[in-house]
């Protein structure tokens, strides 16, 4: 027997499909914040993060009757949010390429907090120096959870491609936090 899912805001979308601008801003003010985190991950940019987020919600609203709750509505806007990043993602590197003429992860943990808050800053720091190519699969991959067969249908690229990518931005990761802990 499946599962049954039961989504706890559904009241709230409920109220949305009236047209509930009470109810919108709840559901806003529920999942900002971790889809702008999203956002910021995916095209490392404030101002294009805080676009991404309000086009993400703005689409959500608009086509809330495509939702049909097979998921929470926190999952099913997160698609969106990632959507829409990689849609920008690809706007940018077609104007780029128009404008141009066509550490371990797994280190030592710090004693103190201090010096945990200094290595994340680091992680988080050379997460958002890697190419775009890289930064995109490692993020779905390791901080949203996505599998290489999810991943490669939202990037339309291979399988093969984003595990290549992956590992690619794992040993880029590792190089740039071996050179900020030579640094020390």
């Amino acid at each position: 027997m499946e599962p049954v899912y039961i989504d706890i805001h559904e009241a709230l979308v409920a109220q949305c499909r009236k047209g509930d601008a009470k109810a919108q801003h709840e559901l806003y003010k529920l999942y900002a914040r971790s889809m702008y985190n999203v956002c910021m991950r995916m095209v490392n940019h404030v101002g294009e993060a805080e676009d991404i987020l309000q086009e993400s919600f703005l689409e959500a609203f608009t086509k809330l009757d495509n939702f049909r709750a097979e998921a929470s509505f926190g999952s099913w806007l997160k698609r969106i949010v990632i959507n829409r990043s990689i849609n920008y993602l690809r706007k940018r590197k077609l104007e780029l390429v128009e404008s141009i003429g066509e550490a371990d992860l797994a280190a030592e943990m710090p004693d103190d907090d201090e010096e945990l808050q200094l290595e994340v800053s680091r992680v988080h720091k050379a997460i958002q120096e890697l190419p775009d190519g890289y930064r995109v699969v490692l993020t779905m991959y390791l901080l949203e959870g996505y599998d290489h067969g999810e991943i490669a249908e939202a990037l339309h690229i291979s399988e093969s491609t984003s595990k290549s990518q992956l590992n690619r931005a794992k040993n880029k990761l590792r190089e740039k936090l071996s050179v900020y802990a030579q640094q020390d």
